[in-house]
C-alpha cells in the first residue's frame, strides 16, 4: 500500500486492509512506510518506467520541454497511474513470496516436552 498512489491516504488504506484481513496491524504499519521521502522519486520513476508497458505506445520517456499541454500531462499521469499499480502488486507479491521463504527457511524446530 505504501507504493500505491493515494498519496497522504496510503497508511489509513493498509490499516483498513490490516483489520479486514486480520494482519498484524504494527507489521503493516512499518511495510507502509515505504514512501518516505528518500525513496518518492525512485518510486515515481519506476512507476512511470511500469506504466510504459501498458501503453499502446509503449510511452516510457519522458519529454521536458516548455511546450506542455495538458494531453501530455494526461498520457504520463495515465502510465503513472498504471505503473504504481503495477508497481505495487509486483512488490507486494515479491516481497510477501521472499518473507514467506525466509520464515520458512529459517522456522526453529520445535523441541518436544518430555
Amino acid at each position: 500500500m505504501g507504493i500505491i498512489p493515494i498519496w497522504g491516504f496510503q497508511l489509513i488504506a493498509a490499516i483498513f486492509l490490516a483489520i479486514l484481513f486480520r494482519l498484524n496491524k504494527a507489521l503493516v504499519i512499518i511495510a507502509a512506510n515505504i514512501s518516505v521521502p528518500p525513496m518518492i522519486p525512485l518510486i515515481i520513476y519506476l512507476s512511470y518506467k511500469a506504466g510504459g508497458y501498458w501503453l499502446y505506445n509503449g510511452s516510457s520517456t519522458i519529454e521536458y520541454s516548455k511546450l506542455i499541454s495538458l494531453r501530455s500531462i494526461e498520457n504520463n499521469f495515465t502510465q503513472y497511474l498504471y505503473g504504481s499499480i503495477t508497481l505495487a502488486v509486483v512488490a507486494g507479491v515479491a516481497f510477501g513470496l521472499l518473507t514467506f521463504t525466509l520464515l520458512k527457511l529459517l522456522k526453529r524446530k520445535s523441541i518436544p516436552a518430555g
